[in-house]
């Protein structure tokens, strides 16, 4: 992990929870560190922490910190160097005409709401998520101190398909949920969401997108590991993830 005591910022507080289980790996636990206070997180200052391993979930700004795992790894993507496979190009080109995308105000809609819901059943039935109330998803999604973008995708009948949360920070854009109609599942939306927000980080003229955590022993994240050239972080540097040892 990098050393905070490089941040510029030198008034915030960091603090570790208590160990809970992982979302990720079963039968393990995890703990977070906290960066405080919330109401100085603001978007210079989180792109800051973003360079460091933070990420956010609402108001709050946090990093892995388990006692005995260092499974998560930071990734990012930077835009210039980056190069889809030739699937990838063609999920790009085949759903670019196929949808278009509208960035809408950072409140409630509860048709984005509805789709929240049927992504989670699908996806991540019994974690809880599946069952978040209105108040549940308004503190994960639609709290925010930085420049937030909500963006959705509709199809050519204007019906809503995917919805993707972004961080825009000095650095590039963070990703912050991407959620979509699972019976679309085979349409790669997930894929197609990525390497939107690549284009759209290119256009922007910023440097990297960066995708939360890579987690290579979880199907869920190890996904993340098909967009290359990739970086991960390790002990507070980012480096090439072809670079890994494969042990």
């Amino acid at each position: 992990m990098a050393d905070l005591k490089d941040l510029p910022i030198n008034r915030l507080q960091f603090y570790v929870t208590a160990p809970y289980p992982c979302s990720y790996l079963p039968g393990r636990r995890a703990r977070s560190q906290v960066a405080t206070p919330n109401y100085m997180i603001t978007g210079p200052v989180y792109g800051e922490l973003v360079q460091l391993g933070f990420r956010r979930s609402g108001h709050f700004s946090y990093r892995p910190y388990c006692d005995h795992c260092r499974a998560c790894r930071p990734i990012r993507l930077q835009v210039t160097a980056f190069k889809p496979s030739r699937t990838q190009r063609r999920v790009y080109q085949r759903l670019s005409a196929q949808l278009h995308a509208r960035v809408e105000p950072l409140t409630f809609n509860q048709a984005h709401y509805d789709l929240y819901l049927r992504y989670q059943a699908s996806r991540h039935a019994g974690g809880g998520m599946d069952q978040d109330s209105k108040d549940q998803y308004a503190q994960f999604l639609l709290q925010s101190r930085v420049d937030t973008q909500l963006v959705a995708f509709y199809d050519d009948k204007d019906v809503l398909v995917m919805v993707s949360m972004i961080d825009v920070i000095p650095q590039g854009l963070s990703a912050v949920y991407t959620f979509y109609d699972p019976e679309r599942a085979r349409d790669s939306l997930g894929t197609y969401g990525v390497l939107w927000q690549v284009e759209q980080c290119r256009r922007m003229g910023l440097d990297y997108v960066y995708l939360g955590y890579w987690i290579e022993d979880s199907p869920k994240m190890a996904y993340k590991a098909n967009f290359q050239p990739a970086e991960v972080m390790i002990e507070g540097s980012w480096r090439a993830l072809r670079a890994l040892p494969t042990t």
